[in-house]
């Protein structure tokens, strides 16, 4: 009787990390592929909060922005 509530237990606590390690890999390639702002998103805040955005200071955001997501 223990033996079976131990080897539920343990088949239990097996799954829950098998599935939080096959969610967190999903997540990272879906973020990868999408990635939350881009390009054109970064330079329609710019302007939006009345800064006028050249290619150079877009760059720099955007690689600081990877940059963190490497961390």
């Amino acid at each position: 009787m223990w033996i079976n509530i131990l080897i539920g237990v343990i088949a239990l606590l097996a799954g829950i990390a098998i599935g939080f390690f096959i969610a967190r890999q999903y997540m990272m390639s879906y973020m990868k592929k999408n990635p939350p702002i881009n390009e054109k998103m970064l330079r329609v805040m710019m302007m939006q909060m009345g800064q006028n955005p050249s290619q150079k200071k877009i760059n720099q955001m955007m690689k600081a922005m990877q940059n963190q997501q490497d961390k």
